[in-house]
């Protein structure tokens, strides 16, 4: 990536807020291992292995990255090789985790353990620091990343054009006869050579796999006159996340199918427009679902609305009844409603972005269903 690029998605006064927002949260430290939340504060995306790195954030004092020795000139060369953190190599017959333990102050109360930190590694800190509480740092992390800089909006829009062009080329590779898995295997080609650094998913439902929402690729053949729910996401070098649902049908489509689907379409519409801030995230989800139900298809609308995107394809916030946070300007999520009577099913997904008066979609491509002869 462009060294200026890097430095506004990952700019280095984020580590001084990242420790402020411990402090105020009355935590010892931050322990971030590999993971969304150690890329988000310092732009080095790390490798998980068994050997310990981390990211020590005390609220008093100075942080300080730990790493394997082998692992020490990657770290340098990462962004985080330009925060000035004091980086601590550890060797093989070393215990990193009695490391962290000595640098910090004895007797934290509490200290927030990087959500995605595997149980072992939790378990060991647990074993050097007998007496802090752990607590997920989410609590800190997730109120800092849920609203996204100008940077990461512009980051999620350049993966949303990304995962646009792939959908522009899927009408060509689907066709009849064909598996799911054949057409899955271009498709995920297709990701890496639009931009993408990583495959993230590939689903293609044909037939009665589209009313599972999570379908898994399959060696089931694509029939003449059936539904394709084709959701497709990855990850672009940025860090940042592409998610993006659109629907096909080879052939003419039955004619109960083409009826929910124009009450799909006014429901993602009428949830887009919803989003402004103020409202709750349990407002946007009641207008889809008000749509559908409205239309006697409520039954079959079996998942929230939507999940915030950024450097995972799933994090806060979540577009559910229940969540009342209000809205911000810079929270980004998906607008996915979806019906799945259980012959086939749909479902319209985009990334939206929270404006300061209304919405931005990162995903332009048409929501009408676009059929493949």
């Amino acid at each position: 990536m462009n060294p200026d690029v890097t430095t506004e998605l990952y700019p280095p006064a984020r580590l001084a807020q990242v420790q402020e927002a411990t402090a105020e949260a009355g935590l010892g430290a931050l322990l971030l291992t590999p993971g969304p939340d150690l890329r988000y504060v310092t732009g080095y995306d790390a490798i998980q292995l068994e050997r310990l790195t981390c990211l020590v954030v005390p609220g008093e004092g100075e942080p300080f990255l730990v790493v394997p020795r082998l692992e020490l000139a990657a770290a340098q060369a990462s962004p985080a090789g330009a925060l000035g953190v004091e980086m601590v190599p550890w060797d093989e017959t070393d215990d990193p985790y009695a490391l962290v333990a000595r640098r910090l102050p004895s007797g934290l109360a509490a200290v927030g353990l990087a959500d995605r930190m595997w149980a072992v590694m939790a378990l060991r800190f647990r074993d050097a620091m007998p007496g802090a509480r752990q607590v997920p740092a989410g609590r800190v992390m997730g109120r800092l990343r849920v609203r996204k800089s100008p940077a990461e909006v512009a980051a999620l829009r350049e993966a949303g054009a990304a995962i646009d062009r792939v959908h522009r080329l899927v009408p060509g590779l689907l066709k009849a006869g064909r598996t799911e898995r054949e057409v899955g295997r271009d498709i995920a080609e297709a990701i890496v050579a639009e931009g993408h650094a990583r495959v993230d998913f590939v689903i293609v439902g044909s037939g009665p796999n589209g009313a599972s929402p999570h379908h898994e690729l399959s060696d089931r053949v694509i029939g003449h006159g059936e539904p394709v729910v084709v959701d497709i996401g990855g990850t672009m070098p940025s860090g940042y996340c592409s998610d993006e649902t659109r629907n096909y049908c080879v052939g003419e489509p039955p004619a109960d199918y083409t009826a929910y689907y124009e009450v799909l379409r006014r429901a993602q519409q009428a949830a887009c427009e919803a989003v402004r801030p103020g409202v709750t995230p349990e407002a946007v989800d009641a207008a889809a679902r008000d749509v559908i139900a409205d239309a006697g298809y409520g039954e079959f609308f079996i998942h929230r609305t939507g999940h915030g995107i950024g450097l995972e394809t799933h994090e806060d916030p979540y577009i559910v009844a229940g969540n009342t946070e209000p809205l911000r300007p810079g929270m980004a999520f998906s607008i996915e409603p979806g019906i799945y009577p259980g012959e086939h099913g749909a479902r319209i997904e985009d990334i939206v972005v929270c404006t300061e008066d209304g919405f931005e979609r990162m995903n332009l491509i048409d929501r009408a269903l676009t059929i493949v002869d």
